[in-house]
């Protein structure tokens, strides 16, 4: 492949953490194209674009192909063209383009123009009519069912009908009247004239415009008659005078009629490469199942923070950092293959690690009771923002009082060996405060735990420790008087399978039932009611979250963005 190219060790496998480590850094074979086109002064510059169709909002797949072609452009002194690809009415929304345009700006990017397929409307048609009068098109009244039939099989040629042998003439007056609003829905279409017998099928007459009567977004009621995406595509890439117009690798066998359209019309020779699409595990990539996970309100919508597109990963507190980093580790390839999302999480991690402020949070409390600390004594501590933050990250103070609310899952009533948080005799350190030593707990009727009870070292002080205690324990704790709170979202993977694609059935029979559990109260540090939206923060032992965007003064809602460790990894391990 060359030493330019970067080199990987997987095929169709899982991509993992661990495999893109060991990934050698160089050229993929898209920059080694562009270098090897501006080395040679084939262009001066390059041009690329990144074309959606409006009718979903954009995924994680999306966002490789975004920070490709955007990074492509950036690294080589090029521009990119924005450009919506609005050739089906019927399923095309403005929200649709905002939440396009929204996300390619989060993510960090910027287009040279914002271009629309529609924009070419009438160029198209004026391309199509050269095509007639060609003899390399013609109208077709055949139904979409016996086209099919028409078209003959992979290993049997197609066969011509009637329509075929219709004079420049005929097929001229007809296409303007399908234009003129003449004709119903699927009455009549517009097909190129190549070659029945082809192997390649996408070159056996394949229709390049059909009968909508439906207003389009931009467009109203001007037209009822739209390009289909395999002329339009080549085309408006042709018109924008793209040099490298990258697609997926599902685009192989239309490359042959992107280059036919463009040598028989005789435009600009704008030229197709081909990468593979971004497949991972645990969730579905299809905006086809996307919709229906909306639809079916089996998602809150296209932001929940469960679904792979780029507004629910934003909801969910993922930084355009992480995604751009997680874009740039699984690199550029030309084969099909599996990422973990593992892989994702991981980025996230490492950028959340570095940027996210440090707060307390119980998520499940029970009382702490300091039987020798003094009645209604307020103390103020301090706690680090960010020990990773490269300024240092500042402090903010922290009320500590005689009674906290602790974890639940630090406290054991019978704690085995290695234990190393609260049980009756032992001790452990409050984190910012001091070091403590449990002497009892109280049960309810139920036979719960519900108070704690320990005593302090007073010498302990973080900061300014003289007891000489060494303890191998540290938790986390909330002032009761001083505590707010708040709900927390703990969003989980969406699908219980690894590729939920490939089951046998329905793909939501294998929906993760836990993918979403609610914990409507829990008691936060009161520095978290100045939280602030699109901030990301680290519950200290619990994860990384943020606020969503329902939250309210009065209620404060915080999604968990990624736990701090990789839970589902050991999981696998004993599977």
């Amino acid at each position: 492949m060359g030493s330019r190219i970067r080199k990987f060790a997987v095929n169709t496998s899982i991509m993992s953490e661990e495999k893109i480590k060991t990934e050698e850094k160089s050229l993929n074979f898209l920059e080694e194209i562009v270098e090897d086109d501006l080395g040679s002064g084939k262009y001066k510059s390059i041009i690329t674009r990144f074309p959606p169709e409006p009718n979903g909002y954009l995924h994680i797949g999306h966002a490789k192909s975004i920070c490709l072609n955007f990074g492509l452009a950036l690294k080589y002194g090029g521009k990119t063209n924005l450009r919506f690809d609005d050739t089906n009415p019927v399923k095309e929304d403005v929200e649709y383009v905002d939440s396009i345009k929204e996300d390619v700006k989060w993510l960090g990017f910027d287009w040279a123009n914002e271009l629309y397929a529609s924009d070419y409307f009438e160029t198209l048609y004026e391309f199509a009519i050269k095509l007639i009068k060609k003899g390399l098109a013609y109208v077709d009244d055949s139904t979409p069912e016996e086209i099919a039939e028409q078209k003959g099989t992979p290993t049997e040629p197609g066969k011509g009908n009637e329509y075929r042998n219709r004079s420049v003439e005929e097929n001229l007056d007809l296409f303007a009247r399908m234009r003129a609003g003449e004709f119903d829905d699927g009455q009549k279409v517009l097909r190129a004239k190549i070659h029945l017998a082809s192997p390649n099928m996408h070159m056996r007459d394949p229709i390049m415009y059909r009968i909508k009567h439906a207003h389009h977004h931009r467009t109203g009621d001007e037209w009822c008659i739209y390009p289909m995406y395999d002329f339009a595509h080549g085309q408006s890439d042709s018109i924008e005078h793209v040099t490298h117009s990258v697609c997926t690798l599902e685009f192989i066998p239309h490359r042959e009629l992107y280059d036919w359209f463009i040598e028989k019309l005789e435009i600009f020779p704008s030229h197709q490469y081909e990468f593979s699409r971004l497949n991972m595990t645990y969730t579905v990539m299809s905006k086809r199942k996307l919709l229906q996970l909306v639809e079916e309100n089996i998602v809150d919508g296209w932001n929940d923070p469960r679904m792979p597109t780029i507004a629910g990963l934003r909801r969910r507190g993922y930084t355009p950092e992480s995604i751009r980093m997680f874009c740039d580790r699984i690199g550029v390839q030309k084969r099909e293959n599996l990422i973990d999302l593992s892989l994702l999480e991981f980025c996230v991690r490492e950028d959340l690690n570095k940027n996210a402020v440090r707060r307390m949070a119980v998520l499940d409390p029970i009382k702490l009771v300091i039987t020798n600390y003094p009645d209604g004594q307020v103390e103020e501590l301090i706690g680090e923002n960010n020990p990773e933050a490269e300024n240092g990250g500042g402090s903010r103070a922290i009320p500590f009082s005689k009674e906290l609310w602790i974890e639940r899952e630090d406290f054991m009533e019978n704690p085995p060996k290695k234990f190393f948080r609260l049980g009756v005799g032992l001790t452990v350190r409050l984190k910012y405060a001091y070091i403590i030593k449990c002497t009892g707990f109280k049960k309810d009727e139920a036979g719960n735990v519900t108070e704690v009870y320990a005593e302090y070292i007073p010498e302990s002080r973080s900061g300014n420790d003289t007891s000489g205690i060494n303890v191998k324990g540290t938790i986390h704790w909330v002032s009761v008087p001083d505590a707010l709170t708040a709900e927390v979202r703990l969003y989980d993977r969406l699908f219980k399978v690894e590729n939920p694609s490939n089951e046998e059935g329905d793909f939501k029979d294998y929906i993760n039932g836990d993918s979403l559990q609610v914990l409507p109260k829990i008691f936060i540090e009161p520095e978290l009611g100045k939280a602030v939206a699109g901030e990301p923060y680290q519950f200290l032992r619990k994860g990384y979250f943020c606020l969503d965007q329902n939250s309210t003064a009065q209620k404060l809602v915080f999604n968990r963005t990624v736990g701090l460790k990789d839970t589902w990894a050991k999981e696998a391990k004993k599977g």
